[in-house]
């Protein structure tokens, strides 16, 4: 299945609906995660692909979830149809709890941050205590608490015994100022009834088909259904733009020795910077 994302409006409530499992498979291998660590890792960039639809072309969105637990953190920051992310700790491991992999016991107590880069330059940055380190319910309160927006939110990620994804994705439901109550109590009787998301995942259905799933018995219309991928927007240029910006002497300190490597955290992928290119910096 293609990792497509799928936006529909049912009478006052925008139902966003996201597979994603070849570039959850794509994060897991550039970070060498573990099956604990990808799921996290696939939960959090689903979720913000969804919320970056909300936005206007060029916004931003970025989700941090921080906690004292062994993960530490997991952060995923989606512009568009494109999305980036890391865990603190990529090899983390938990025992399963209920026959399912631990991602709350992972994370830990701590909080969920999510800022908001406008097209104009500013950013607006919230916080939240995570509700139960599940990812899906802590964007779920969050949005409650910090944005008084009232919404529903699933994500899920199966991964396979060897650490292969099978399924990934979720959806995303969200109330209009105008919406009818009796549409929303419609929708969260459909959503008590609908299986796991990774369920119906792994059976072949469709963002879309998730959204006729969830809309069942209302009238819905899909705007929209666009790829998505992992993407960085990091480069060699703006390495090197970074550079220029550290004092001199630094850079003078980092051209007398051999190759300097810079990583991305984002992406895992290392940049070799050559003490000829950390002259010319000298010369700008």
């Amino acid at each position: 299945m293609e990792d497509i994302l799928t936006i529909a409006t049912v009478e006052g409530v925008r139902i966003y609906a996201i597979s994603t499992k070849n570039l959850v498979q794509d994060a897991a291998d550039r970070h060498h995660t573990s099956h604990l660590a990808t799921a996290a890792l696939g939960r959090a960039m689903s979720g913000a692909l969804m919320l970056a639809a909300t936005m206007k072309d060029g916004e931003r969105i970025s989700l941090k979830f921080k906690g004292d637990g062994p993960m530490g953190e997991v952060v995923a920051e989606a512009q568009g149809t494109s999305v980036r992310g890391y865990v603190g700790n990529p090899d983390v491991f938990m025992p399963l709890k209920d026959g399912k992999l631990d991602i709350g016991g992972a994370l830990g107590q701590g909080t969920i941050t999510l800022t908001r880069y406008l097209q104009n330059g500013e950013s607006f940055t919230g916080h939240a205590e995570l509700a139960n380190g599940e990812i899906a319910t802590d964007i779920t309160n969050y949005l409650y608490m910090s944005e008084q927006t009232p919404s529903s939110v699933a994500l899920g990620v199966l991964v396979d015994k060897d650490g292969k994804v099978l399924a990934a994705g979720g959806y995303f439901i969200q109330a209009m100022p105008d919406c009818d109550e009796a549409v929303l109590e419609k929708l969260g009787d459909n959503v008590s009834k609908t299986p796991y998301v990774t369920q119906l995942l792994e059976l072949g259905y469709t963002p879309e088909k998730i959204i006729e799933t969830l809309a069942r018995g209302l009238e819905y219309d899909i705007k929209e259904s666009l790829p998505v991928k992992f993407e960085c927007s990091c480069s060699r240029e703006k390495i090197l733009n970074m550079l220029a910006t550290l004092k001199q002497s630094d850079i003078d300190y980092l051209t007398e020795q051999p190759d300097a490597e810079v990583h991305c955290q984002y992406c895992n992928k290392i940049y070799r910077i050559s003490s000829d290119e950390l002259k010319q910096l000298n010369v700008k």
